[in-house]
């Protein structure tokens, strides 16, 4: 843990140092920070491997290339031997009961951390299904938003296209009243002229007829009695030549 820590403390200070230097030439050679950030922000590390619930896996790596793989833990027996050995570490009551407690605490991981683990797994899923539940409702509700929202446009598009039929429709009802009134006019403007030609062609047979009759009183007057005798006489002898002979 201690050598992990140490990493990561090393790791923040180098990256430190370097987004110091780095802030530190752009400033002095007037780099633009519009073309993109000079430092980027730290990723979450996970933690690095251990071994035996608790010791870290670099110490054991650490031994491999001067011991080997059994270097580790033959370094740990002797370093605990050495150490009851002299009573540099007294093994006194604290020790039992410690060893006591991580008996009892592995043995109840063994034994009770399964069914402790499915139970909080069993009450964390339904709490995500609980979240997810939620969530698919409202994106459900969303979803026939979006659906409604579509609908809405469409009829729109057909309020648009309704517009334009019932101008189209005022735009015909408007020429028929126009070719109505035009029509009408026509009419009107033929009944005037009609009436006019009517006019004229009275007035011309009302003309000829007094003329007619004026020429035919003029000449019944200019018309003596011997002269109307004459010419009725002519007219029976005429008559008389006319008829075929037995």
């Amino acid at each position: 843990m201690l050598s992990r820590a140490a990493i990561l403390s090393g790791q923040n200070s180098r990256a430190l140092v370097a987004y110091a230097s780095r802030a530190s030439s752009a400033t002095a050679s007037g780099q633009d920070s519009s073309k993109g950030p000079l430092w980027q922000r730290p990723v979450r590390q996970e933690p690095g491997k251990v071994r035996m619930g608790f010791i870290p896996d670099e110490w054991f790596t650490f031994f491999y290339k001067k011991t080997g793989v059994t270097g580790p833990y033959t370094f740990g027996f002797t370093l605990s031997t050495y150490l009851i050995s002299k009573e540099i570490y007294v093994m006194e009551h604290e020790f039992y009961n410690g060893l006591s407690l991580a008996i009892m605490w592995i043995a109840g991981i063994k034994l009770l951390g399964p069914k402790l683990a499915k139970a909080l797994d069993k009450e964390i899923d339904n709490y995500e299904a609980e979240w997810n539940e939620s969530r698919v409702q409202d994106k459900e509700t969303l979803q026939n938003a979006i659906e409604d929202e579509k609908k809405n446009q469409w009829r729109m598009e057909g309020q648009t296209m309704l517009v334009q039929a019932k101008r189209e429709n005022v735009a015909l009802q408007l020429e028929a009243a126009y070719r109505e009134r035009l029509l009408e006019a026509y009419t009107q403007v033929k009944k005037r002229l009609d009436y006019q030609v009517e006019k004229q062609n009275i007035e011309r047979r009302i003309a000829q007829k007094n003329l007619v009759d004026w020429v035919v009183r003029k000449v019944k007057a200019s018309i003596t009695p011997d002269q109307e005798k004459q010419n009725i006489d002519n007219c029976i002898a005429t008559l008389g030549n006319l008829i075929p002979k037995v």
